[in-house]
């Protein structure tokens, strides 16, 4: 196993590409620019600071060589005064382009900084309620309690308006190297404004026995000893990888695209295409491809639990939750690393190493035949490049996998792991939680992704047909019964295009381009293949499905809109529902054969399990996007013969 070097570390010339990550340099300059104009102060913070990426018309009409203004987008938290500014600068132009206050109760509050989870532990461990409340349970030491500080919600409770929020439980930590997760001290909930650094309110809704019973996983006592048994895979490419990467541009066999990086995003891919060497040229087929929401709704309805819901990407920031991976740990084989740099609470460059890992896998057998007229076997190797990044936030991890094939074919899965978020399990039949551990439970939930795919399917002009298997009844037509056929119905505005998947069906989705046929006259396309699990559970009116609309249909599709990046809207934290991708739906635009967006929903329904605990082992989600009339053949035909063993079996 060996790293590739990373050219870009650190790098030392301006970006030379619109869609350039930004540079701790960039960085640097924007606080520059906006302390320059004024609008950095002792209590200034910045939840969000991002490259404002150009319109798409405009970095698809952009040449190599010519100039292009460089800006950026952040977002300006006053926690004295509590107001958030939006502010746009222009690095080419070293000034300040666009500023707009932020309206906190129609738009919502901006993600929650990694400065104030501990902020919200200062704050408990010295308020007496709190205290009282602790020591009524014989917890007597407030720093051996641990706070969770999560993301509020929306439930239109009084004077919450407008003010910072995060509601808080608590764990008990035995020592320093006990699993916080394993001591629920349930019955509790508190309340806590941000920026005035105020307990709001304390909930105390009963008492429940603390768990004791220790769950480590990785040491300290209790600790499952490892087993001896296995024996080493080495996974070598003595010649190198089959890659080529050059900043952010990364080409691989026939595929070629661009790697980005969003503080709330994560890893992003741009300008994604497949050289298709019949025709000579690269053949756009994503233009942006991004997970842009995931959330995380708990099934709990007791006082304390009622409001858990988390949107990992518009609450906490996938990018800054991103972790630096390690060689033989996270990924295995010849590895390329891109690092990441995000911007901290103070608007000043925080590294990441190591945040995106890139490789290539053998992925099985291709194709094979073994012919018996013409006497020939063949076989082919499948491999596929994998692009990854992991993340932890709180008690959860995440990692994100692209998949790009031989044959074609794009897929990402998610994988789900880290520790279950535990409660006290109040005894047998509580209908709202499994019990995991003695007096542990862990409360019913899902985790719910948004893909969102920028299309442009040779070209900009694409639309998309919803595909249904058809059982055909015995008839005239069909008189031993054995006919099915299939039913295709394009989807042509906005409000036709919210879809649910359908299992019993086989339904899929195909993503085309009307004005360009293949060799059979069809029209060129991919087909996106969902896996089919349950949307949003939660009630239709909840505060939940208000938020989290793009949750309840497993497909939208809308018109382009570069403003239009998340599906629960730009300020996610305490919004109330109203900027997300049902509100833009609305105005039902025409989705056929122009510039549009596909968003897919995807996700896990978690009943936790006793295996699921101390640790989680991975759970799998995802999608997988085929080709579908794309191509005029097989284009891996091209795939080179396997090297051959010993018996010369591989021709």
């Amino acid at each position: 196993m060996t790293t590739i070097a990373n050219p870009d570390r650190p790098r030392t010339t301006g970006p030379t590409h619109p869609l350039d990550r930004l540079s701790a340099a960039e960085i640097e300059h924007n606080r520059s620019i906006l302390d320059a104009a004024g609008l950095v102060g002792r209590t200034t913070r910045f939840p969000l600071v991002q490259l404002a990426e150009p319109a798409k018309a405009d970095v698809l009409a952009w040449q190599p060589g010519q100039a292009w203004d460089r800006r950026v987008c952040s977002v300006l938290l006053e926690r004295g005064a509590g107001t958030v500014t939006e502010v746009v600068v222009s690095l080419t132009e070293d000034r300040v382009v666009s500023r707009r206050e932020v309206d906190l109760v129609g738009e919502g509050q901006p993600p929650i900084m990694g400065e104030e989870f501990d902020l919200v532990e200062r704050i408990l461990w010295a308020d007496e309620k709190w205290c009282a409340a602790m020591a009524r349970r014989g917890l007597t030491t407030p720093e051996r309690i641990r706070i969770s500080a999560l993301s509020a919600g929306h439930f239109d409770f009084p004077g919450e308006d407008g003010r910072r929020l995060v509601r808080c439980l608590s764990f008990l930590q035995l020592d320093d190297d006990d699993n916080v997760w394993a001591h629920p001290i349930d019955g509790v909930v508190v309340y806590v404004d941000l920026n005035s650094a105020e307990v709001v309110e304390l909930l105390d809704a009963g008492d429940f026995d603390v768990p004791l019973e220790r769950a480590d996983f990785e040491r300290g006592p209790g600790t499952v000893p490892e087993r001896t048994s296995q024996r080493p895979i080495v996974i070598t490419q003595p010649e190198g990888p089959s890659f080529t990467v050059e900043g952010d541009l990364v080409r691989w066999e026939n595929w070629e695209f661009r790697i980005g990086f969003d503080q709330v995003e994560g890893l992003t891919l741009h300008q994604l295409g497949f050289h298709d060497r019949s025709q000579g040229r690269v053949r756009p087929i994503v233009y942006r491809a991004s997970v842009a929401e995931m959330v995380v709704p708990y099934g709990d309805p007791s006082p304390v639990r009622f409001w858990q819901n988390y949107f990992d990407a518009g609450e906490y920031s996938l990018g800054k939750e991103a972790n630096s991976l390690a060689l033989g740990c996270d990924c295995l084989g010849e590895i390329h690393y891109f690092d990441a740099v995000v911007a901290d609470d103070d608007g000043r460059p925080r590294r990441i190493d190591n945040a995106i890992c890139m490789h290539e896998e053998d992925f099985g057998v291709l194709w094979k035949h073994t012919d018996s007229y013409n006497g020939t076997s063949s076989t082919r190797r499948q491999r596929r490049l994998v692009i990854s990044f992991f993340i932890t936030v709180g008690n959860y991890d995440y990692g994100f996998y692209w998949y790009l094939y031989l044959d074609g074919t794009i897929e990402l899965e998610c994988k789900a792991t880290g520790v279950v978020f535990a409660s006290a399990y109040p005894g047998a039949g509580y209908p709202w939680a499994s019990e995991i551990a003695p007096g542990v439970g862990a409360p019913y939930h899902q985790h719910l992704f948004s893909a969102r795919l920028d299309l442009m399917i040779d070209g900009v002009g694409n639309a998309v047909d919803e595909v249904d298997a058809v059982r055909v009844p015995v008839s005239g037509e069909n008189p031993y019964g054995n006919a099915f056929t299939r039913r295709s119905t394009r989807l042509r505005t906005e409000g036709e295009a919210a879809r649910l998947a359908d299992g019993a069906v086989g339904r899929t989705w195909q993503l085309v381009n009307p004005e360009v046929t293949n060799a059979l006259g069809q029209p060129v396309g991919y087909t996106l293949h969902p896996e089919g699990q349950p949307t949003l559970l939660a009630d239709p009116s909840s505060s939940i499905a208000r938020r989290a609309a793009f949750t309840t249909k497993h497909l939208w599709v809308t018109a382009q809109d570069d403003d239009e990046r998340y599906p629960s809207g730009r300020f996610v934290n305490q919004s109330r529902g109203n900027t997300g991708i049902d509100t833009w739906t609305r105005a039902d635009r025409d989705i056929d054969g122009t510039d549009i967006v596909v968003w897919h929903t995807f996700g896990l329904t978690h009943f936790p399990r006793p295996e699921d605990w101390p640790i989680m082992p991975v759970d799998y989600t995802g999608f997988t996007l085929k080709p579908s009339g794309f191509f005029n053949q097989n284009p891996a035909l091209d795939a080179p013969r396997p090297t051959s063993t010993s018996d010369g079996c591989c021709h």
